[in-house]
């Protein structure tokens, strides 16, 4: 279930009040404690160390570790900030890597964030992850968005068949290339019919990334020709509002937009399953079957279409 966003609102507000409180009473409880400490240690505990060796090398000891746990904490935090700063100029507010409650859970704050986008823009191999897996995160952001724009590659032409190639035996990834496919094909027609404005179409070379925009974050993922798209880590990034060509959130869209509007992709019609090329005016130029004639159909893997 999906928090409304009002309450989003006043969890944080309340969560930074409370923060806030913590620490000004943290730093009202140090300054009134520095006064008895000093007087402690001058009155009390360096008299009874001076005339101890033993006691006094063990402080030293003490001392010096204290002190290069300080300087490491201190370069920790030097660390941190730079990291923080190179983030925010890349515009990168959180990656995926392995799987674990912890990244679970700040995918989670994330997708609490973005949920209500109106658009969402989907570049990917076969969709299958995206609209069809059980285990779909983004889940909620589609079922609540207006406007769908997927690219999808050619299950059928000689990008699929390449990209095949690099795994070893490409027959078999060929055929699940075009099962996971048809599955997506006939999810996006019931997001079609149940009311989405939903637009398909397909790339034919093999493909160099994997992206996600919704609304002003954009999930990325590297497509390595040698390895499966669910093993490689996933980096979101977010449009800086104040700052619009600062980060990586403009280039990857970009790229996005570049592509959808090429010509040479075209469009895939629901109603009569055939691929509609346009010219650069849009146009409609030719149509030819999805599916060359020859090959077998692949049977779709059966949906869940409520979720």
């Amino acid at each position: 279930m999906v928090r409304p966003p009002h309450i989003f609102s006043i969890v944080q507000t309340l969560r930074h009040i409370f923060s806030h409180i913590g620490v000004t009473l943290l730093a009202v409880g140090i300054a009134f404690s520095l006064p008895m400490l000093a007087k402690f240690i001058l009155f009390t505990w360096w008299p009874r160390v001076e005339d101890d060796s033993q006691l006094l090398l063990a402080n030293e000891i003490i001392f010096a570790a204290v002190l290069v746990m300080l300087f490491n904490l201190f370069l920790s935090a030097r660390q941190g900030r730079l990291s923080h700063r190179l983030n925010r100029l890349a515009s990168l507010v959180h990656v995926r890597g392995e799987d674990g409650w912890l990244m679970r859970w700040h995918d989670r704050k994330l997708l609490d964030r973005i949920t209500g986008t109106r658009d969402v823009a989907v570049m990917s191999v076969t969709g299958h992850d995206t609209f069809v897996s059980e285990r779909r995160k983004l889940r909620g952001v589609i079922d609540h968005s207006y406007e769908l724009r997927v690219m999808l590659m050619n299950p059928y032409g000689p990008g699929a068949t390449r990209r095949a190639q690099s795994h070893g035996d490409p027959l078999p990834l060929l055929e699940t290339y075009r099962r996971e496919t048809a599955a997506t094909i006939e999810r996006l027609a019931a997001l079609a019919a149940a009311g989405k404005q939903v637009s398909l179409k397909f790339y034919e070379d093999p493909p160099f990334w994997n992206l996600i925009v919704t609304g002003e974050h954009v999930w990325v993922q590297y497509c390595h020709g040698g390895q499966a798209l669910k093993d490689q880590p996933e980096y979101v990034f977010a449009l800086c509002r104040d700052k619009p060509a600062q980060g990586l959130f403009s280039a990857f869209y970009v790229h996005f937009l570049t592509q959808w509007s090429d010509p040479l992709h075209p469009e895939y019609d629901f109603a009569s399953r055939e691929l509609v090329y346009r010219n650069r005016q849009g146009n409609e130029v030719k149509r030819t079957p999805f599916r060359p004639p020859g090959v077998p159909t692949p049977r779709p893997e059966p949906l869940l279409l409520a979720g």
